[in-house]
């Protein structure tokens, strides 16, 4: 046996160990939230900045990178706080060794406080972040309204009732949405987040500018 082959059965032994699981289950974790943020941000930030940031390609390639950088470590670095959380709450709960009701809530709330509540020195909270959350909080209200309608959950008990809801719920909110955020963006655009305010911009705004059939096919003013 070579000795790559010796370290790695080694190493083999040790991950399929029972009795390590739950501390490598916590590096398991970060590798995926890094990953994750890498793979989810890279093209995101690369079609946003190309598109609606002005400057060198340079520069554009290192804004890019430090969005796709930012993303990978802040889901790394909050599957680890949740993962350590959940493990010390398991083992400090009334029943040791099992996973009290709540504890996801609190180790959720440990994340989301130490990783994406915290500010720069310079007081700010970076737009990856403010983007983050809220895309988490947007799914959770669009959880709790499906959960309130539930008649073996929720608010309404009649199934019918539940029914009629849920049919109907979707356009309204899709409507409100829409009409909220151009309402936002033509009287509060500053309020609006920036990349969607810079593609709203590009579509609503410089689509009212042009002075040639080339900026008015082709390119904007």
């Amino acid at each position: 046996m070579s000795g790559v082959e010796a370290v790695k059965k080694a190493l083999e032994s040790v991950i399929l160990n029972p009795k390590y699981a739950d501390c490598l289950a916590v590096l398991k974790a970060a590798r995926n939230g890094a990953v994750y943020g890498a793979k989810v941000r890279f093209p995101h930030a690369l079609v946003m900045i190309v598109l609606f940031r002005s400057g060198t390609i340079r520069e554009k390639i290192s804004l890019v990178l430090r969005a796709t950088k930012t993303h990978a470590q802040n889901l790394a670095r909050y599957a680890t706080v949740y993962k350590l959380t959940m493990l010390a709450l398991k083992h400090m709960g009334s029943s040791p060794g099992k996973e009290g009701p709540y504890d996801t809530f609190f180790a959720g709330l440990m994340g989301g406080y130490l990783v994406f509540g915290r500010r720069s020195k310079k007081g700010h909270v970076s737009s990856v972040s403010k983007q983050i959350v809220v895309f988490v909080f947007a799914r959770v209200c669009l959880s709790l309204a499906q959960l309130s309608v539930m008649p073996q959950a929720g608010i309404i008990k009649s199934h019918k009732l539940s029914r009629r809801i849920e049919h109907d719920a979707w356009p309204v909110f899709a409507a409100l949405s829409w009409g909220s955020v151009m309402w936002l963006f033509r009287w509060y655009p500053d309020t609006v987040q920036t990349g969607l305010r810079s593609s709203m911009d590009y579509i609503y705004v410089q689509s009212d500018h042009w002075d040639s059939l080339r900026n008015f096919l082709i390119f904007n003013k």
